[in-house]
């Protein structure tokens, strides 16, 4: 059978653009190759000097990125190509790529470069200077097929762009694993992605809008262009681990590895939450006026009183006026409770040693009353010995009359730490804490608890927070008071760095040693004149020579680090997070650049807020800028048309996205009175789709799960989800349990909408009672 002519084109245009693209792997494996032989040279320099090593690592690190890039590129190299009306040819792809030097000669646009940007906003009515744009799908290094749009014609299209690609890729079934969509971004979704990164960017959709996909090519984008975010790296942050293991691919995809990954719970390091909280504890948790309650309670801690103690026999006191004085100068002299404590603690201490050393000058006035000359010659010779000091002196508000001697005071000092009854006294006044602690002090003790909120909570919130002694654990609710309480206490590090730097003196001493003992010098040579190799670097430089390197991921590094500050945070699901953890996330970014993407209609937790204004504006002074995404790529229309009742229950004035596909299936309904077996029949039909979720209640999911034999793992063909965990996700079929039971819950609106938005295709809902009013309109089946 003769080929049409038009096929025939076709495999001509495919065979240039596979040369083209050959062309383009061959240059992929040679800057490949580049890359091994100069990271196997960095890693065989020994280096001179700390100096030189710090530069050495810093070369294998970015040699490593790198890599790691072009790694992730192998698979969709170039997807695109765009013809200019100055003849130009650009190609676009995963990574940038130029010819050998000396020419340098660009091969392949990176996606997020300026040039490549007309590739997603072009269209007929504003070109771009692009006559033409081609999208190139690519099986491994094979070309496979070829989309053209021709932009310098006249007339009605779409508004998408590459509409072919887009129906293909959202066309294909799911993997339990997000794909990116650099390849198919369409021009409203491009210009969130690339806008600037100052200040805030709420970006606000409905289901199947891309709000995820497009949060995480915002993040690359940023990485990519500027530079300060790429060195302090980006924070993403989900609502669920089941919700990141279904993005973690993304942003590598995209050659991106200065990411962290977590879920708000999981913010403060070390606290794995294991405790159910209440839903109005959440709530109550999650107020701003929480943060308050802490500093308050934190104050409380901090006791000013008089200090009365035993020591060497004798009792001494320092009264309430030399303590607070003492508690003012630290709150001067150190931000938070722990740093100041040293300062108070030092200032107490000095006040004691003056108490315990004027009561025994005292004591010898005593003993030798009326032996005036004898006093007097003992006065004048006192008064010429340099280490003793006449007058009077003032410390912590204590006065001593009379003569001190000052070589005493360190030793006395010391004695006063080491007694058991001071030390034990020192910590009543300014105890050190631990943020675990001051929350179980203060829910814990109702005396605590109604002494930091008075005027700030009543009567039944404090019950409310109140946590008897049998409830251990912490809650996800927790978390972010926790890491308030953190920011409030900090550490006193200044022991710690006493022990660093006496450990990086013995690590220089040892390496002094090692060289000389290792024959690195010949003695007669020395003998001769020679330099020792010892004697070029000095004490420091040896200490960094021979320190344990860190090895630890980027991620590693900085999940670990509860004070790392990043460059650009991304929120998704942002409309559940409370203000307390708001605060949380603004204090690792202070610069306060950050997306955050998500939509009120679908909040479902206890903090879930109506607008946006007030979850952002109280925690932020940086710009606050607001976006919406208003086309629905993934979700059908007949979803959308049956989820929109539930919408408007939920808002009147809420507004359903516009879907660009349609499959021609409507949603259907079943009443059971055999829940499970009808379960397992919708699923065992709807295999034939692809994935397929069952979203129920939570006790129901439990049930269904056992039944079922499936649980959350996303790589499963079937998996078992409330409508919180279900968040974010998407699938190729859904099965709705039991609507009326998701209705019960504070926000059941909310998680039904949620629930029925998950599908890319076929969306049942199976009940055992009568069907809720807001989904009567269904076809029962």
């Amino acid at each position: 059978m003769a080929r049409r002519n038009g096929d025939a084109e076709q495999d001509h245009q495919i065979e240039r653009e596979q040369a083209y693209v050959d062309r383009l792997y061959a240059r992929l494996d040679d800057v490949r190759e580049e890359i091994r032989e100069d990271l196997d040279g960095a890693l065989a320099e020994r280096g001179s000097s700390a100096r030189d090593l710090v530069e050495r690592e810093a070369r294998v690190q970015r040699l490593t990125e790198r890599s790691t890039v072009l790694d992730h590129a192998e698979n969709g190299l170039c997807f695109g190509r765009l013809d200019l009306a100055d003849g130009q040819v650009r190609y676009v792809g995963r990574t940038g790529l130029r010819s050998p030097a000396p020419e340098r000669t660009p091969l392949l646009l990176d996606w997020r470069a300026p040039g490549a940007r007309p590739f997603y906003v072009a269209t007929p009515a504003d070109d771009h200077g692009v006559v033409r744009r081609r999208h190139i799908r690519t099986e491994r290094r094979r070309v496979t097929g070829l989309e053209d749009e021709l932009l310098d014609i006249d007339g009605d299209t779409s508004g998408l762009q590459g509409e072919g690609a887009l129906m293909a890729a959202l066309g294909e079934r799911r993997t339990g694993r997000m794909r990116d969509i650099v390849t198919t971004l369409q021009a409203e979704q491009d210009a969130i992605v690339r806008a600037h990164g100052d200040g805030v960017l709420v970006v606000q959709g409905g289901p199947g809008t891309g709000k995820t996909a497009v949060a995480l090519h915002r993040a690359a984008y940023l990485l990519y262009a500027r530079p300060e975010i790429a060195r302090q790296g980006v924070l993403v942050v989900g609502p669920t681990s089941t919700f990141l293991d279904y993005i973690e691919q993304v942003l590598p995809s995209l050659g991106e590895t200065q990411v962290v990954l977590q879920t708000p719970d999981r913010l403060y390091p070390g606290i794995e939450p294991t405790r159910t909280e209440e839903p109005e504890a959440a709530r109550l948790k999650g107020e701003a006026v929480m943060a308050e309650v802490l500093a308050r309670a934190v104050r409380d801690r901090e006791r000013v009183t008089d200090l009365e103690v035993r020591f060497d026999g004798d009792t001494h006191c320092l009264p309430a006026a030399a303590v607070r004085a003492a508690a003012e100068e630290a709150r001067r002299a150190a931000r938070t409770h722990n740093e100041a404590r040293r300062v108070f603690r030092e200032h107490v201490v000095r006040g004691l040693a003056l108490e315990v050393i004027g009561a025994s000058y005292r004591m010898l006035q005593e003993v030798e009353e009326g032996l005036e000359d004898e006093l007097d010659r003992f006065d004048s010779a006192l008064s010429r010995t340099a280490d003793q000091v006449p007058g009077r002196v003032e410390a912590a508000g204590t006065e001593v009359d009379g003569v001190v001697a000052v070589h005493e005071l360190p030793h006395v000092e010391r004695d006063l730490l080491e007694d058991p009854e001071v030390a034990a006294a020192l910590e009543a006044l300014w105890p050190l804490l631990t943020p675990e602690q001051l929350l179980a002090d203060l829910f814990s003790d109702t005396d605590r608890l109604t002494s930091a909120s008075r005027g700030l909570l009543d009567e039944t919130e404090r019950a409310v927070l109140f946590r008897g002694p049998a409830e251990e654990g912490w809650s996800a609710a927790d978390v972010p008071l926790l890491d308030e309480a953190a920011e409030l206490l900090g550490v006193d590090d200044s022991g710690a760095r006493t022990l660093e730097a006496a450990r990086r003196r013995e690590h220089a001493r040892f390496a002094r040693r090692v060289l000389r003992a290792n024959d690195l010098l010949d003695e007669e040579t020395d003998e001769g004149g020679a330099v020792d190799p010892a004697d070029l670097l000095n004490d420091e430089e040896l200490a960094e020579r021979h320190a344990a390197r860190d090895h630890r991921s980027f991620a590693e590094k900085a999940a670990a680090d509860r004070t790392w500050t990043y460059g650009h945070v991304v929120v998704d699901e942002a409309q559940e997070l409370s203000a307390m953890t708001w605060r949380s996330l603004f204090r690792r970014c202070p610069a306060g650049s950050m997306t955050a993407v998500g939509d009120v209609h679908q909040g479902s937790g206890p903090t879930a807020i109506a607008t946006w204004e007030v979850a952002l504006q109280p925690h932020t002074s940086a710009r606050v800028r607001m976006s919406e995404l208003t086309v629905g790529y993934r979700t059908p229309a007949e979803v959308m048309a049956a989820a929109e009742p539930v919408l408007a229950a939920l808002d009147p004035n809420g507004r359903v996205p516009v879907s660009v596909r349609s499959t021609g299936v409507s949603p259907v309904r079943r009443r059971t009175d055999e829940l499970a077996a009808t379960v397992t029949e919708v699923v065992a039909e709807s295999r034939a789709e692809g994935a397929v979720a069952v979203i129920a209640p939570p006790d129901v999911a439990v049930e269904l799960g056992a039944v079922l034999g499936a649980g959350t793992d996303l790589l499963g063909d079937v998996v078992v989800l409330t409508p919180v965990e279900a968040k974010g996700l998407e699938f190729d079929a859904v099965v709705v349990v039991e609507p009326a039971e998701i209705l019960d819950g504070d926000r059941g609106l909310g998680e039904l909408y949620v629930a029925m938005t998950r599908t890319t295709g076929t969306l049942t809902v199976v009940h055992t009672g009568e069907v809720p009013d807001v989904l009567s309109h269904l076809v029962p089946e």
